[in-house]
């Protein structure tokens, strides 16, 4: 008899919506602005503007694949669907590493920003902080996917308001002060090709996170109409907010102040609100929180999808089966979820950001590649349920050149690492597929099923065969029913 494993369905379009917002939007453009003007100056406002058309095509292609395979595991079911369990597991293990290292990430910002706000604090502090910090995004999580999700909304919600506060105000300084942000914005163009790819990467990192929300599609309410909308609207929404946001940061900052800064929405807050006395340190207090809600709603996000992408693999064989463990009350694999929350906090008080960043976009990047394959093949697969979907083609092949290209312009050092990480994932997979083959060969020729049929295969054979129709009759005379059907399929035990 199968157990089956499972997960509810409660996930609304305006959940799935913030789970997109609230996994792209975080500690990423609290830093990445920064470190883009760093780099290449104002110009970084173009890398913005391309790296979001990048991500909405390769998100559209993600939206393809789920509209026509809405399965928990997102990339993983995809690519193992058309091209088999160990292709999906290479992809699924690329993906849960790229979170992973995501998951990472944000402890740091959350401190980092943390100890800006409270000058007293350094760097001895920041490891509580990380710690408090994870200990929250693994309680919330363990209380199940609903509660999750509500408060990924609330979340949500809570951190645009400090970044409407910075652009409504930022815009208001521009169009009073026209001549310094101007200034500001000279020389508007600097570094070399090779700064230009590096902030691309980096920049294209605050867009990551996309992917998150297809992971838990089996909870999603009606996924295949759900998950497209929930990924256009989020995606419009994050853009938006990225333009407006990055546009007034360089308008705003100096340059030499923007290219040190390590909280440049601070030094943002600071330059507009500074000069409004009491209200500059409210401005001020009230981005300094918006930084740290965003960087938790993010993670939180962030969790909710890589706890699901480990789920589907686990309940496949290819993971530890702690990643699959429900608990009988919230339904949510509350062990797998402390397995990923601790190995997050470890890497973030050992790890560097832009290390992190870099590593965790090329796996990425090789995530969206093949998903974007999948979406090709799935189409040809499934034509009857992927009619309908604008650019089925030219969409996903634009994604597959746009994800090679992304996985390119990665430093080669750091290419040679995330590679070496994959690698690891064959003898991960060694490991737990002969597990799993075990398991369907015990359940090939030891379960009730197995056992009647091979029964009754058996019984066709030789003098066998009139004993097999004497024991029909003898069911048959009784008014029993036989275990068994002609084709040697199990009806069920004989009737009493």
């Amino acid at each position: 008899m199968n157990r089956r494993v499972g997960l509810y369905r409660k996930l609304t379009t305006f959940d799935v919506v913030g789970l997109v917002v609230g996994s792209i939007i975080g500690a990423d453009i609290y830093v990445a602005a920064a470190i883009g003007a760093r780099l290449i100056g104002p110009s970084s406002l173009l890398v913005w503007v391309a790296a979001g058309a990048v991500a909405i095509v390769i998100a559209l292609s993600f939206s393809h694949c789920a509209a026509i395979l809405p399965r928990v595991g997102g990339p993983y079911a995809y690519v193992k669907e058309v091209s088999g369990p160990f292709n999906g597991f290479i992809v699924g293990w690329g993906m849960f590493l790229a979170e992973w290292l995501s998951l990472a990430i944000f402890p740091v910002a959350f401190a980092n920003y943390a100890i800006a706000l409270d000058p007293r604090l350094d760097w001895a502090s920041g490891i509580p902080l990380k710690l408090a910090f994870t200990v929250i995004v693994f309680g919330t999580n363990a209380f199940g996917i609903r509660a999750a999700g509500r408060f990924n909304d609330v979340l949500t919600v809570a951190k645009l308001g400090p970044l409407v506060l910075v652009v409504i105000g930022g815009l208001a300084l521009i169009g009073l002060q026209p001549g310094t942000a101007v200034s500001n914005m000279t020389p508007f163009a600097k570094g070399s090709l090779s700064d230009i790819g590096q902030a691309f990467v980096l920049i294209f990192w605050a867009y990551a996170g996309f992917e998150l929300s297809t992971l838990p599609s089996d909870e999603i309410e009606q996924p295949q109409r759900t998950i497209p909308k929930a990924m256009v609207i989020g995606m419009l929404i994050v853009a938006a907010f990225y333009l407006a946001t990055n546009f007034v940061v360089v308008g705003v900052v100096d340059q030499p102040t923007l290219a040190s800064s390590a909280s440049p929405l601070l030094d943002t807050g600071s330059a507009i609100f500074g000069s409004v006395g009491v209200l500059s340190a409210i401005a001020l207090a009230v981005v300094g929180l918006g930084a740290l809600i965003s960087i938790l709603g993010a993670d939180e996000s962030g969790t909710i999808g890589t706890s699901r992408l480990a789920f589907a693999m686990s309940v496949d064989g290819l993971f530890p089966s702690v990643f699959s463990r429900l608990t009988s009350r919230s339904k949510a694999p509350a062990m797998g979820l402390g397995v990923i929350c601790a190995s997050a906090f470890v890497a973030s008080v050992l790890g560097g950001l832009r290390q992190l960043i870099a590593a965790s976009v090329f796996l990425l990047a090789f995530a969206y590649l093949w998903t974007c394959v999948s979406a090709l093949l799935l189409a040809k697969k499934y034509p009857e349920r992927s009619s309908g979907i604008f650019g089925r083609r030219a969409i996903p092949v634009a994604g597959i050149v746009l994800s090679a290209m992304l996985m390119l312009l990665v430093g080669p050092w750091l290419i040679l690492i995330s590679a070496g990480m994959l690698v690891v994932g064959v003898p991960v997979y060694a490991l737990f597929s002969p597990k799993k083959e075990l398991e369907e060969l015990r359940e090939a020729f030891l379960s009730r099923d197995a056992i009647v049929r091979r029964t009754y295969e058996q019984g066709e054979r030789f003098l066998a065969h009139p004993l097999r129709h004497f024991v029909g009759f003898v069911y048959r005379r009784r008014h029993q029913s036989p275990p068994f059907t002609t084709d040697g399929g199990l009806v069920g035990p004989p009737k009493a």
